[in-house]
């Protein structure tokens, strides 16, 4: 396959594996909004902590799409390695969101309706970007690919690295004395 093949069918991977993360995304920021929503509603619970509370209510429904749909085929032997990563991250990202939330409703004064709905959805966003490097880099780990295994003889090939000369061979000379005999 020629370089720009190559290229091509990476780039064509990577739009696949983005648009999955989008959709389980999508699934995710439904779920985030539409808790974030019924908390705020219903309750008499603050903006913050309500959307903080929503925020893990949907990172537990995206594990699921994540791990069985985005990330299928990645690595699955060390799964509480996973899941410890998967929940630091996601918290880090929490906390992305909600400090866009926070600093709108606690530093701005901003808090009707709309307007946290606006702040969150754009937490959200910041926060994705940061999650989608993340579990793709840490937590659900590509598996190393069949073609790329190489031998030491192959790498030596590659980067025409001469073989080590043979060591001379020291070669004696046994002369026999006809007149001993």
């Amino acid at each position: 396959m020629s370089e720009r093949g190559a290229l091509r069918a990476r780039l064509d991977l990577l739009a696949r594996e983005v648009a999955k993360f989008g959709v389980v995304g999508a699934v995710g920021l439904v779920v985030n909004i539409g808790v974030s929503n019924l908390l705020w509603r219903y309750t008499d619970i603050p903006t913050v902590r309500a959307g903080l509370m929503a925020t893990f209510v949907a990172i537990l429904c995206n594990y699921v799409g994540f791990r069985y749909w985005t990330y299928r085929d990645r690595d699955k032997s060390g799964r509480t390695r996973e899941l410890t990563l998967f929940l630091l991250f996601s918290a880090i990202g929490a906390v992305i969101e909600t400090g866009v939330l926070y600093a709108a409703t606690y530093g701005f004064g901003w808090n009707t309706p709309v307007q946290s709905n606006v702040f969150k959805i754009l937490g959200i966003g910041i926060a994705t970007m940061f999650r989608f490097w993340s579990y793709r880099t840490w937590v659900f780990r590509a598996l190393p690919d069949k073609d790329v295994a190489v031998s030491a003889e192959d790498v030596a090939q590659a980067v025409s690295v001469p073989a080590p000369a043979p060591a001379p061979v020291a070669t004696v000379r046994v002369e026999t004395d006809s007149a001993r005999r």
